[in-house]
């Protein structure tokens, strides 16, 4: 299993491809502050929830100066029926490799209905605007997750 990341810590940089194709790397987003979420696959119940409740709360974190950005293993095509299909406007970001997902320890084994398991750790990280983790969230639940990023962003 990866090693997971704290409070402090440098954000892995990346660049993947977005529901579009197009590269979207952290690099570019330096001077904001970043919600990344990395989820198992979309057009699944639990991460739709979770993809819905973001959407719910963009407004208010935009205007709190906050980029919102989705991380799964799935291919651009299914990232963008996905956003299509839930009116999704923040980015959607291909990681078939789970490079990324490794290197934010957010891949490995993990439960699943009681089961050992090797796949995506759905979790969560609050990027400040100079590239570092501000908070990292690991074995999140889709409900009621972006609440408590809320609550903990004073958002």
């Amino acid at each position: 299993m990866s090693e997971r990341l704290q409070p402090g810590d440098l954000a892995p940089d990346f660049e993947l491809p977005d529901a579009d194709s197009e590269p979207v790397s952290l690099t570019s987003l330096r001077g904001k502050r970043v919600i990344l979420y990395f989820y198992p696959a979309a057009m699944t119940p639990g991460c739709t929830k979770e993809s819905v409740d973001f959407q719910g709360s963009l407004p208010e974190l935009e205007a709190a100066g906050v980029t919102v950005i989705g991380v799964s293993p799935d291919a651009p095509a299914k990232l963008a029926k996905f956003r299509e299909k839930e009116g999704l406007t923040f980015p959607l970001l291909s990681d078939p490799e789970t490079e990324t997902l490794q290197s934010y320890g957010a891949y490995g084994e993990k439960k699943l209905y009681g089961k050992l398991v090797v796949g995506v750790i759905r979790s969560t990280f609050i990027i400040d605007p100079e590239g570092k983790i501000e908070k990292a969230y690991y074995n999140v639940k889709a409900t009621g997750h972006v609440e408590r990023l809320r609550r903990d962003l004073a958002v």
